[in-house]
């Protein structure tokens, strides 16, 4: 059975850091690409970054360059999300995702790509 599942999510105040962690089964990790999209209520789905696992190079979303990094532990088949100096406007339900044969500055950009998609984490950030 494929799962994805993100953890981590939380409520923070502005400035503030959270870590998300998507826990990967079901398909040979190491193949794929894992992105990190968002979605804000009565907003489209935006990609946020993206990890390709075959050589651990990542991309990242123009509203979250500088502040948010991606990395993979390969030995646990879990991808992370590093969120720093966040603000109001980065909360959304935050989803990981799944995908291969493709490049990160695709994928992240293209969410209609995406193979296999996690049941989402909310992330709120606010005074």
């Amino acid at each position: 059975e494929v799962q994805l599942v993100e953890s981590a999510g939380g409520s923070v105040q502005p400035g503030g850091s959270l870590r998300l962690s998507c826990a990967a089964s079901g398909f040979t990790f190491d193949d794929y690409d894992i992105g990190w999209f968002r979605q804000a209520p009565g907003k489209e789905r935006e990609g946020v970054s993206c990890i390709q696992n075959s050589d651990a190079s990542t991309y990242y979303g123009d509203s979250v360059k500088g502040r948010f990094t991606t990395t993979s532990d390969y030995a646990k088949n879990t991808v992370y999300l590093q969120m720093n100096s966040l603000k109001p406007e980065d909360t959304a339900v935050y989803y990981c995702a799944a995908v291969t044969g493709w490049e990160c500055a695709i994928v992240v950009n293209t969410p209609g790509i995406i193979r296999y998609w996690g049941q989402g984490t909310q992330v709120t950030v606010s005074s």
